[in-house]
């Protein structure tokens, strides 16, 4: 064999599975290892070497620019398998920004993005939060939980604003076992049609399937419980009020649903209410999230700024009908 052969590497390789190949040059590792995994993007590259997945001649490099030199042998932990469709839409993920509000070992806090959805689902297709945060942290492919690794909870895909995300499966478990148990903060804000009268309640009303259409969710008497907690913070005239939402329960479309139930949909909403010309997307942020950090038991409150487009519309109400700039904030 001479000096720039190497055995051919792995083609089949399973969760878990170990890549093996010689150097065939000397290199920055992480750049070694995205060429001879092809399947790897050089951003997941440098996370497996931080991470302690790859091995130089039988030793743990942790340095993405550890200089390897021709001839050694590597070995890379190869976290899962993807299919074609699933490798591309991780390598598109890639050029997606992904806002962190927090990071430790085991826990993300992102902003999500008005557009995206947040893990793979029949029937959408394309780049999912999941392809984001994985492009990023591959790691996160070992917690398993079919094609939901790492996700706690979700916000719909129109919906922009704070997320929990974990980073392993003790983590999910702990926060999932949160979210269930009903322990943790979650506040919304919404700009919804009308006026609101009174200008503060809570909506107490259950939620279920629509029977007149299985893509939409109704107040049904036989539904799972659902409360939300209204204030109005401004009114635009008779045309639209701003709302602060904390949701004590968490089910799908839940704000959407009980706002058009009483007569107020929130604005741009097309599947509860009706599209209009002052967003293009339903007026709802999740704009703060607390819970209890699985690293350290503390509790902690996250909040997202509000996005531009709702921004422009706040604004925009604003100057219309006279109300003082400011305590949208």
């Amino acid at each position: 064999m001479s000096d720039h052969a190497r055995p051919a590497p792995d083609t089949d390789p399973h969760p878990g599975a170990v890549r093996r190949f010689v150097a065939s040059r000397a290199e920055r590792l992480d750049r070694l290892v995205a060429t001879e995994v092809p399947e790897l993007s050089r951003a997941q590259a440098r996370r497996l070497v931080e991470e302690g997945a790859v091995r130089v001649s039988g030793v743990v490099r942790r340095l993405p620019a550890y200089g390897a030199r021709e001839g050694e042998p590597v070995e890379v932990d190869v976290p899962v398998l993807q299919d074609p469709l699933e490798r591309e839409a991780d390598r598109l993920a890639e050029e997606i920004p992904l806002a962190v509000l927090y990071e430790d070992e085991e826990t993300l806090v992102i902003d999500k993005p008005a557009g995206l959805v947040v893990h793979p689902r029949d029937g959408v297709m394309g780049v999912t939060l999941v392809n984001v945060v994985r492009a990023r942290y591959p790691e996160v492919r070992r917690i398993g939980d079919g094609n939901r690794p790492g996700v706690v909870h979700r916000l719909d895909r129109d919906t922009s604003g704070v997320m929990a995300y974990a980073k392993s499966l003790a983590a999910q478990e702990a926060l999932k076992a949160q979210w269930k148990a009903r322990e943790t903060l979650k506040l919304y804000v919404a700009v919804a049609e009308g006026v609101l009268d009174p200008p503060a309640g809570i909506i107490d009303a259950p939620i279920g399937i629509d029977p007149a259409d299985p893509s939409r969710r109704a107040v049904v008497e036989r539904g799972a419980s659902a409360v939300s907690e209204y204030h109005v913070r401004e009114r635009y005239g008779r045309e639209a009020s701003l709302l602060s939402v904390r949701i004590r329960t968490g089910r799908t479309h839940q704000i959407r649903v009980h706002l058009s139930a009483v007569g107020h949909p929130i604005l741009g909403d097309q599947l509860y209410g009706s599209p209009s010309p002052l967003i293009g997307r339903q007026a709802l942020h999740a704009s703060r999230l607390g819970f209890i950090l699985p690293s350290t038991g503390e509790w902690r409150e996250f909040e997202a700024p509000l996005p531009e487009d709702m921004r422009q519309l706040i604004d925009g109400m604003q100057r219309r009908h006279g109300v003082s700039a400011g305590a949208a904030g």
